[in-house]
């Protein structure tokens, strides 16, 4: 591991509350106030608003500035060289403010830690605290026992957050549906860090998704480390017992609460993040169910019948879109080799899980996949492609790719952009191999060197540019439903929107994002004029034209579900 110095880039996740009513903790100017730094992928995110929801019933006040808070608890990343120098940049800089006397405790969690746990307590003595994924239930007794928290009869009793929802967009959540990987990828450090993959129950994952539709959210995107794979343990007997899966409420987000959340100790946050500000009115959300099963909003705990809890993903689905309104279903993380008939005639029946599917495939060459230990090939992946895109014609693909793998050559590389022209993903994105400790791909020889993989890379992004480009034009003259994301001029973090058209960034403009795009990861829409509508709202949309991986369009009228 190294603890080579790199600022952290990513966003601020949150800046406004919602108006809900919160524990007395959550505006007690006397609580301890806690500032939760998350780093890493939106796996990294849940986790975090699980421990928010755990600090906020044992009496924590959530903040959004490091300098005001009496903890400061840094979520890292271990995934990638790039990411754990993130992770201990952010760590330093919270030492420092402790240092400084500006903070009390310093607290680091998460990937990171729960592989170089020894390691980084004899390298960062100043942390008070390091907490792997295999104890994160003892964050709270441990605070405790040091003084930075309320002892627990000292906490009045309330119903314990599940979760506090901490992204920017509110009406756009997350459902951690399993945990770990069963899959032997050469490159992947993964099942090092969260072990074996264990699927949450069905029952356990609807109740979850009603509580987070109560708390406004109208896109829920539905994500793991494979989604294809749930509920294989389960099929095994594997379950876990009921007093494992605490199922409380969720919360929206509240003062500090989103912007707890962060990816920098130093991170700006708005007003409404601080001491004595108010919170922001909630958006107006339409939420009905449409599609063919609309199904009761909230049915009562344990209406999930025995034989579904040990289903497979197709289960999982029709339980969600039987128990919850939630207008989008989003699929991330799919295995092209776990991706069945029955899942795509499910996609294609059902209006509500949207045309959308992120679809990693790693690589284009036989070769360089078998290397991998990847579980699939390209006659996999053509055919996969090909029953989704025959029962949904408007669907959009996403992919991730790795550059430069160990033994990748020129032949490799072409291979893969002969199946990139063929296949034409919506959406990409690539990297460049890093090396995994403990992986198998780390004592691979035949390494590729950097000015090859920059090269190649270049060459990738150009030819995806020219796709993404082409398979946005198909949408131009054409009207389609956007979930309005962020109001541009009445939202101070979209005041100015990279390379937006003139008139969009304007007073009445805002983003939004059609089913074909995911929210932070593809495109967005520019609206010129979105009059009354608000965040987490459907309207009606004519696009009429494209920018680069961006729609643009003109509202045409509101909508209700989504659909």
């Amino acid at each position: 591991m190294t603890t080579k110095s790199r600022r952290p880039s990513l966003p601020v996740l949150g800046q406004r509350a919602a108006s809900a009513p919160e524990p007395a903790a959550a505006t007690d100017p006397t609580a301890p106030r806690v500032r939760l730094v998350t780093l890493g992928c939106d796996k990294n995110t849940v986790d975090s608003e699980r421990q928010l929801g755990r600090l906020l019933g044992a009496g924590a006040r959530l903040v959004g500035d490091a300098e005001g808070a009496d903890v400061v608890v840094i979520n890292t990343c271990g995934f990638i060289d790039a990411a754990r120098e993130e992770s201990v940049e952010a760590i330093l800089d919270a030492v420092r403010l402790k240092e400084a006397g500006r903070v009390r405790a310093v607290v680091a969690m998460g990937c990171l830690v729960q592989r170089y746990k020894e390691e980084l307590e004899t390298e960062l003595p100043e942390v008070d605290l390091f907490i792997r994924l295999t104890e994160a239930e003892q964050l709270v007794p441990q605070l405790r026992a040091r003084g930075v928290l309320p002892p627990a009869d000292a906490v009045s009793t309330m119903e314990r957050p599940l979760r506090v929802l901490s992204t920017r967009t509110r009406h756009t959540s997350y459902l951690k549906i399993s945990e770990g990987c069963d899959h032997g990828c050469a490159f992947c450090a993964i099942p090092l860090m969260r072990g074996k993959h264990r699927s949450t129950p069905i029952d356990a994952l609807v109740r979850e998704a009603q509580q987070l539709a109560r708390a406004g959210v109208v896109e829920l995107n539905i994500i793991s480390q494979d989604t294809t794979w749930y509920g294989r343990d389960l099929l095994r007997g594997n379950a876990p017992s009921e007093s494992d899966l605490f199922v409380g409420r969720v919360f929206p987000r509240m003062a500090g609460a989103g912007d707890a959340v962060g990816n920098s100790v130093h991170d700006s946050v708005g007003d409404a993040g601080r001491e004595g500000a108010s919170p922001a009115a909630a958006p107006t959300v339409s939420v009905v169910s449409p599609g063919s099963r609309p199904g009761p909003a909230t049915p009562a705990r344990g209406s999930i019948s025995p034989a579904s809890r040990r289903g497979l993903l197709p289960e999982l689905l029709t339980a969600l879109l039987d128990n919850t309104d939630i207008p989008w279903l989003r699929l991330f993380y799919m295995y092209p080799s776990g991706i069945s008939r029955e899942l795509v005639e499910l996609m294609a029946r059902e209006p509500r899980i949207v045309p959308y599917l992120d679809m990693p495939i790693q690589h284009g060459s036989d070769a360089v996949l078998a290397r991998m230990r990847r579980p699939e090939r390209q006659a996999t992946i053509r055919e996969r492609v090909s029953w989704l895109r025959e029962a949904i014609p408007d669907l959009s693909l996403r992919t991730t790719l790795i550059i430069g793998f160990p033994g990748e050559t020129e032949d490799d590389f072409d291979a893969l952009l002969e199946l990139l022209e063929e296949v034409r993903f919506d959406h990409l994105g690539a990297f460049p191999y890093s090396v995994e400790e403990g992986t198998p791909a780390a004592a691979m020889p035949d390494r590729v060197p950097d000015t090859v993989v920059r090269e190649r890379l270049e060459r990738l992004m150009e030819l995806q540019r020219s796709i993404t480009m082409e398979r946005n034009e198909r949408w131009i003259g054409r009207e389609t439903t956007v979930l309005v994301d962020s109001l541009v001029g009445r939202d101070s973090e979209m005041d100015t929107v990279p390379h937006a058209p003139e008139g969009i960034a304007s007073e009445r403009g805002a983003i939004g994002r059609t089913v074909g795009q995911a929210l932070e990861i593809d495109g967005v829409v520019h609206i010129s004029d979105i009059g009354d509508a608000q965040p987490g709202e459907f309207v009606r949309v004519r696009i009429d034209d494209v920018l680069d991986d961006d729609l643009i369009g003109t509202r045409t009228d509101r909508v209700e579900g989504g659909m």
